[in-house]
């Protein structure tokens, strides 16, 4: 299907009438009256959708536009307008406790086509539930949780996009569920899939990158088997903690019987972690992730073989009231602090400190008219260094933008 076929296909349903739920536990109904919203495992769950009339498909999406001028040592691009990404969700509820769901996102104004997600879900029990279809690895928190509209920074968190591969999905199959006493809430989840490639080591980076692999699409039909696990553990008053792992084989080993390299591995720890201080209502998020990759010994340092980073969002609304027409409108004030070592350890010849890192501050005030959507003015200020150590580069400037739910 072209994208001309699918707007027109888009247009018709609409034309239907629609009835736009609200973001709360009671959203999709017709697709979660068994699922309990409240754990970043129900992330993909947790959205607004439109029901069009008695049709039995229900839709949502979300868009995100940015205006930036950042300039690095005192060069810049100048003003920069960015039709960043168009998502569409597709889902419906084929029987009783068997339902569907897909994520379809259109980056840089259609320049990029991708199927993030897209499952059969069979609920078999609370603790016990199949899912297949295009997976996406519950690696970390924001993998799973990241739409536009969730967050109050108009750029994705580095260690996510540039460390680990935000929004990494794969071809897969796998267990879910979910067991609920009192405060408490305990969940997991396990999948098998495709996985990455010899491309995180072999890439116009010329460093080791997770995010090459993003970038092979055979990986829905073929390619090495990676295993993901996540058990998260929610308490009402406390927030929520998650701790995941990722890993597999990510090398070309054998080829028509031949054995070309020894099995290569993989291997990815995070931990995320969420809570709202009482009283203050502070929000507080975040993440952090070890990579840990066997690099063959033929490669030079440059391609490290440990990385890790994170980050760590701050919250704090200041102003809840009717703002024009909007009657619980919200102002926040915000600041995200990151840091990414994207080569862990010492020169062998010299033991000298491997540089290659970063580390970043931005603050933020955001507006929402509503829950669904937020308008947000960012300033970036972050110092990187090069693998010898040298002085860093200074990266500054603000950024404007706008996301909302449909």
């Amino acid at each position: 299907m072209n994208l001309k076929q699918l707007q027109f296909l888009i247009f018709i349903l609409l034309s239907n009438g629609i009835v736009i739920a609200q973001i709360d536990s009671t959203l999709l109904k017709k697709v979660q009256q068994d699922t309990v919203i409240g754990m970043n495992m129900d992330a993909v769950y947790n959205r607004p959708f439109i029901d069009v009339g008695k049709f039995p498909v229900s839709l949502g999406g979300y868009m995100e536009m940015n205006w930036q001028h950042l300039g690095t040592d005192g060069i810049s691009e100048g003003h920069q307008f960015q039709a960043r990404r168009l998502t569409l969700f597709v889902a419906s509820t084929i029987s009783k406790k068997i339902k569907f769901l897909s994520e379809i996102e259109f980056e840089e104004g259609g320049k990029e086509i991708a199927i993030e997600f897209a499952s059969i879900d069979v609920e078999l029990l609370p603790l016990l539930n199949m899912r297949g279809g295009i997976i996406m690895n519950p690696i970390g928190a924001f993998n799973q949780n990241h739409d536009g509209p969730k967050w109050e920074f108009t750029d994705r968190p580095i260690s996510a996009t540039q460390m680990l591969s935000a929004t990494w999905s794969n071809a897969g199959f796998g267990l879910y569920g979910k067991y609920y006493s009192k405060d408490w809430m305990f969940g997991y989840e396990t999948y098998l899939s495709s996985g990455f490639d010899s491309s995180i080591i072999n890439n116009p980076e010329n460093k080791t990158f997770l995010p090459a692999s993003k970038e092979n699409s055979e990986r829905f039909e073929e390619g090495n088997t990676l295993f993901t696990a996540k058990l998260g553990l929610l308490n009402n008053s406390y927030g929520e903690i998650g701790v995941s792992y990722m890993g597999g084989v990510y090398n070309t080993f054998e080829e028509d019987g031949i054995v070309l390299d020894k099995k290569r591995r993989l291997n990815v720890f995070a931990v995320d972690f969420n809570t709202t201080l009482p009283k203050l209502n502070t929000f507080i998020t975040g993440e952090w992730a070890w990579v840990k990759i066997d690099v063959p010994a033929t490669f030079t340092q440059q391609f490290g073989n440990k990385q890790h980073g994170g980050f760590i969002d701050i919250v704090q609304p200041v102003l809840k009231r009717k703002i024009l027409d909007w009657d619980k409108a919200v102002v926040n004030l915000s600041c995200r602090l990151e840091y990414v070592d994207w080569n862990v350890g010492r020169f062998n010849e010299t033991y000298g400190n491997i540089g290659e890192d970063l580390w970043s501050i931005m603050p933020a005030i955001s507006f929402r008219p509503t829950q669904q959507t937020v308008i947000r003015l960012n300033y970036r200020y972050s110092s990187q260094s090069d693998i010898l150590s040298n002085p860093p580069s200074k990266t500054a400037g603000f950024s404007l933008g706008i996301s909302s739910y449909f």
